[in-house]
């Protein structure tokens, strides 16, 4: 079974949910409790979470806890959480804990102790009509964009497998839709495990738990917001319950929720649908391109068999040749050894007319190389002719090589010398216009300075006569006054 399975002795409160499957709903049954914690007046004293766990354990019994365990610590309380086999054990008890007390070993104060029904953390219609009224990026025209899809996590997978099925570890989208039809017509189902392209699709989504294929999550979608609506009414506050062929019951808690991702809109399910074709034609290459590399090691191996073999006969052939060759060089030693003697005395024989026919060998060789000499100097005169023809040849290519260069270098110094000559009378009529205009704003500026000059001297004599004339005035007056 799953890890979030356990096995269930009392059957009593079951609801059925898709019996030919033995699958049902047990409602969740759990009470909080509250320990009053003493103040810590002693530095260093610290209270054990497991002896208020076990008392706690002890003030129920004989009824037990399913599962018990602590959601908050602080240094006035603790607060623990504890699953219970029956709702109507509920009542009982918290009248057994509710205003209790416990005593821990090492303080001499009592512990108070309280107790009241958990609550079921569940989607209200408040919470999914709110959020889809207020969701800018949600279509309530469109299936998927509204409150019509479940979203399931930690189903266990043996629960919802088909017995027609060889593995009994796969769930089935028929079993799935199938427990579900009784709340209203379904639309789509979806378990992304069974995809195996999924992962590659959605990297993030989750197919399987803890490395096995133990609970998987799906999405449940209605056609009408009453089989939603249905469906969300009775799983709030319940938990799964499986009864095998061995009438064996286990319960399963498992997380419930509207789906807020748009996953099985026409949109969602497209583009995944693309995404998968895709992938598929990829795993195609692949598997092409794995056959391919296969053969090819198939080829190769087959090579190197072959290779292999070829060397082996090689070998056998090269050790039978070096056994016959070993054959065949003992043969022609022996062979050898009789011409040699054959040959000995034939050379023997032979020996005395050798001497006879070496001294006219001897005369016709002299004659021979005097000819051959004569030939040879002959044919060297001859390539010496023509190499002396051929020097000169070359050497008259040169020379008029040279006058074409000398003709072009002339042509070139001639054309040089003419572009230079007529920059240089360019450049000196510039110069000349230069020094004209130079001449010519020097004879300007020399009349208008004349001129100004001539005007400041009209205008210093203008007021050397008016000076004069107030100076014989002043004298007038002055000799006036004398007189006086």
């Amino acid at each position: 079974m799953a890890g979030n399975t356990a096995a269930c002795s009392d059957t009593s409160e079951a609801i059925d949910l898709f019996k030919p499957q033995g699958l049902y709903l047990k409602p969740i049954a759990k009470i909080n409790v509250c320990v009053q914690l003493p103040a810590l007046k002693e530095p260093g004293k610290t209270i054990s979470n497991w002896e208020v766990m076990e008392k706690i354990k002890h003030m129920i019994k004989p009824h037990v806890f399913l599962s018990l365990k602590i959601v908050k610590s602080t240094l006035e309380f603790i607060r623990l959480e504890g699953e219970l086999e029956n709702k109507s054990l509920i009542k009982t008890l918290m009248q057994r804990l509710e205003g209790k007390t416990i005593k821990l070993s090492g303080f001499s104060e009592t512990l108070k102790v309280k107790a009241g029904e958990a609550k079921i953390s569940f989607p209200l219609k408040h919470d999914w009509d709110s959020y889809f009224r207020d969701a800018k990026h949600m279509n309530e025209m469109k299936p998927g964009e509204r409150p019509d899809t479940i979203h399931f996590k930690d189903l266990p997978s043996r629960w919802f497998a088909s017995y027609h099925s060889k593995t009994k570890d796969k769930p089935c989208e028929m079993v799935l839709r199938r427990v579900f039809e009784g709340f209203g017509e379904i639309r789509c189902v979806d378990i992304p495990m069974l995809d195996p392209y999924r992962k590659e699709i959605l990297p993030g989504i989750q197919t399987f738990s803890f490395g096995q294929d133990l609970t998987f999550e799906s999405y449940v979608q209605f056609k009408e917001y009453i089989g939603f609506m249905k469906a969300m009414d009775a799983l709030r506050g319940m938990k799964f319950l499986y009864i095998g062929e061995d009438e064996k019951a286990y319960t399963a808690n498992v997380k419930v929720d509207f789906d807020k991702s748009k996953h099985l809109s026409d949109k969602c399910i497209k583009k995944r649908r693309i995404e998968r074709w895709k992938l598929q034609l990829l795993e195609k290459e692949r598997e092409e391109k794995v056959k391919k590399e296969r053969e090819e090691t198939e080829r190769k191996q087959e090579e190197e068999r072959l290779k292999k073999e070829n060397d082996e006969r090689e070998k056998e052939r090269r050790r039978t040749e070096k056994i016959e060759k070993k054959e065949l060089r003992r043969k022609e030693r022996e062979e050898k050894r009789r011409l040699q003697r054959l040959e000995k005395r034939r050379l023997e024989d032979e020996k005395k007319y050798q001497i006879k026919l070496a001294l006219e060998e001897r005369k016709f060789l002299i004659a021979q190389r005097k000819l051959e000499s004569i030939r040879l100097l002959t044919e060297l005169f001859e390539r010496v002719k023509e190499e002396k023809v051929k020097e000169d040849l070359e050497k008259r290519e040169i020379e008029l090589e040279d006058e074409r260069k000398k003709q072009v270098e002339a042509e070139a110094l001639r054309k040089a010398e003419e572009k230079q000559r007529k920059e240089e009378q360019k450049r000196k009529r510039r110069m000349d216009l230069e020094h004209q205009e130079y001449e010519l704003r020097h004879k300007i500026l020399k009349n208008v300075k004349a001129k100004e000059e001539k005007k400041e001297e009209e205008v210093r004599e203008q007021l050397r006569k008016k000076l004069g004339k107030k100076k014989g005035k002043v004298k007038l007056k002055s000799a006036i006054v004398l007189r006086k």
